[in-house]
């Protein structure tokens, strides 16, 4: 090890205690004292592993008890860019600022070089150059991509800025800021729809340069797009930003059930209709998070509980076939936001004993759970990057929507 890279480690150690004498009380009541630091640590070790400082992605998914990369193909060096942007936020909250700007600064180059921002990059160290996933299809004898890979949902491009905002906020500068306008820009030049209530569509599917536009409307999008441009137009004065968000919000508002007491997934590919085919939880958990939610909203945790509920977690969907950790993590915010301690505590204890031996959270508790998006549609228990962010997020308290005090 380098003095530089041991001096890095010991600031970060001497910072994560301060971190957690500051909220260790916190971390205890809710699982175990433990959760915080596991989340926070595991992610902090996988950047410092990467040679250097520079612009990195990481992994998003390890193999089975955490060992090298996952079986299926197109998982194996896959950085999902929703992953990447909660790393980068999480990072930011757990003090590890440092490994937050390498992430950040993969994702700002990908927001400012690349002709648009893809779903997925391959994981490594971004040298200048960032690299689309594939992998070598033996049997075909030939390289493969991915069409939702190589596309650009509306949503991962907002999430995306989030975090780049998170490091504008962390240390004021300007190129990080510069990057997120950049993202809210195309958002609204590419994806702004005035069907019905307006709001936006879900962004693009396949390969330049004819991807296929993505027409339905999504209500997690739309959080997510509330959130963004509410961020924005706190920093960016000229931007019109607060007329997009309030675009996002009326199509929200129509996406809100007030008989039954939870959100719509989105709008079908006429852009009007409302998707009642499936029951999506993160709508209901996010719904608690975005700025400005409505008090009626709240009910949503309790549909939420409902229809996805398992035993001390939820399920992706309404089989309620096992607990998925991500969202159970989301959970475990959403009732931290909404005031309810007691539910928050027992989200993180059932989270708190499921890191993998490399301290990232698995996906799933079960083996593998359905997801209901298409039938050979699972979440495997596999360590995850993005379920390991959401719990970091959860433990310490810090709401990705908004921005840090």
């Amino acid at each position: 090890m380098s003095l530089a890279r041991a001096s890095r480690s010991a600031r970060w150690i001497a910072a994560l205690a301060l971190l957690l004498a500051l909220a260790g009380a916190q971390a205890r009541e809710n699982g175990g004292s433990n959760v915080a630091a596991n989340s926070c640590s595991a992610m902090k070790g996988r950047v410092d592993a990467m040679p250097g400082n520079g612009a990195v992605f990481l992994r998003s998914y390890d193999g089975p008890q955490g060992v090298g990369e996952p079986q299926e193909p197109a998982l194996k060096t896959a950085a999902f860019v929703y992953d990447e942007a909660l790393a980068t936020i999480a990072l930011v909250g757990c003090g590890a600022l440092p490994e937050a700007a390498r992430i950040g600064e993969a994702l700002r180059l990908a927001a400012t070089t690349d002709t648009r921002l893809r779903n997925v990059y391959r994981a490594g160290i971004v040298d200048g150059k960032l690299l689309r996933n594939g992998w070598w299809d033996a049997a075909q004898k030939r390289w493969v991509e991915d069409g939702y890979q190589a596309g650009t949902a509306t949503g991962n491009v907002a999430w995306a800025a989030l975090a780049l905002l998170a490091l504008h906020d962390a240390t004021r500068d300007a190129k990080w800021l510069d990057a997120a306008r950049s993202l809210g820009r195309w958002i609204v030049a590419n994806e702004s729809d005035a069907r019905g209530a307006g709001g936006f569509r879900g962004g693009v599917d396949g390969f330049d340069p004819s991807p296929a536009p993505l027409e339905w409307k999504s209500t997690e999008h739309a959080l997510d797009l509330v959130a963004l441009f509410t961020r924005l137009a706190a920093v960016d004065a000229d931007g019109h930003w607060g007329r997009q968000a309030d675009s996002a919000r009326r199509f929200l508002d129509t996406q809100w059930d007030s008989e039954g007491g939870y959100f719509h997934i989105g709008a079908l590919p006429d852009g009007v209709t409302v998707n009642r085919a499936s029951s999506a939880l993160d709508v209901q958990l996010w719904s608690q998070l975005v700025p400005g939610a409505k008090e009626d909203w709240h009910r949503a945790l309790a549909y939420a509980q409902r229809v996805h509920g398992v035993d001390c977690g939820f399920d992706f969907n309404d089989d309620r076939d096992g607990i998925w950790l991500e969202g159970t993590a989301q959970a475990a915010l959403a009732y931290r936001v909404r005031g309810d301690r007691a539910a928050t505590e027992k989200r993180l204890a059932c989270i708190v004993r499921e890191f993998a031996a490399g301290d990232y959270v698995y996906a799933t508790r079960e083996p593998r759970i359905t997801t209901g998006l298409a039938a050979d549609a699972y979440y495997f228990r596999l360590p995850h990057l993005g379920a390991t962010a959401w719990v970091a997020l959860a433990a310490l308290g810090r709401n990705p929507y908004v921005a840090a005090n």
